[in-house]
């Protein structure tokens, strides 16, 4: 979720602070409708939890891929999405924030169900979840890049995003048992993840070939 300075040539309404207030809107827009959709408190809850994992899930490949998508497809569209990543990952962690508010709520109220089946230590990869979103979220301003240095910086955002990818595809992975929609869920996150090992493959090709270019010219 890195702080972005250039100019963009998208509309105002879809820049920045306002394109982080319409996605958020939405989100909040949402969680709203599916708590509203359920006569049943605890019902209520359940969708609303499933409808921001979603919300989540889009507004973190989004912010994941693209650069990758910049890289391996480069167009307009994927420039502006590489533009704009600080802010579609700072919706995610507008969205899984409400996301982790939805979960303590149904804990405090319906414990017995919230905790069947379920121990502390399965609660452990989602806690490592959040840690590294509030780190990301918190570090993703011109102020924290500056105080971590960019290598440091660098390594905590690519490290987090990483650890992000890979519990989002486990939690998927093992869910497929319970619903054949989390085959769909899982297959788009291993995707995004060779995606994503495929666009840094093709980065360290270009790099190595370029002194190889430059030694080539220099010679003739």
């Amino acid at each position: 979720m890195p702080p972005i300075t250039a100019t963009t040539t998208a509309p105002a309404s879809l820049h920045g602070w306002r394109l982080f207030s319409l996605l958020a809107l939405l989100v909040i827009v949402a969680t709203a409708l599916a708590l509203l959709w359920q006569p049943q408190l605890v019902e209520a809850l359940r969708s609303a939890i499933r409808v921001t994992a979603r919300t989540s899930f889009a507004l973190f490949l989004l912010a994941f891929l693209a650069s990758s998508l910049a890289l391996l497809v480069p167009s307009p569209t994927t420039r502006a999405l590489l533009r704009e990543r600080r802010f579609f990952g700072l919706a995610f962690a507008f969205s899984h924030l409400i996301h982790g508010v939805l979960i303590l709520t149904y804990a405090q109220l319906f414990p017995e169900l919230f905790w069947n089946g379920r121990s502390a230590a399965t609660n452990i990869p989602g806690s490592v979840g959040y840690l590294f979103i509030l780190l990301l979220a918190l570090t993703s301003f011109p102020w924290a890049m500056k105080a971590l240095g960019g290598r440091g910086w660098k390594a905590l955002h690519s490290t987090g995003s990483w650890v992000l990818a890979v519990i989002f595809c486990l939690s998927f992975y093992k869910r497929i048992p319970m619903s054949p929609g989390y085959v769909l869920a899982f297959g788009l996150m291993f995707s995004a993840i060779v995606l994503k090992l495929v666009a840094k493959l093709a980065q360290r090709v270009r790099r190595n070939a370029q002194p190889a270019r430059t030694s080539l010219a220099t010679a003739r």
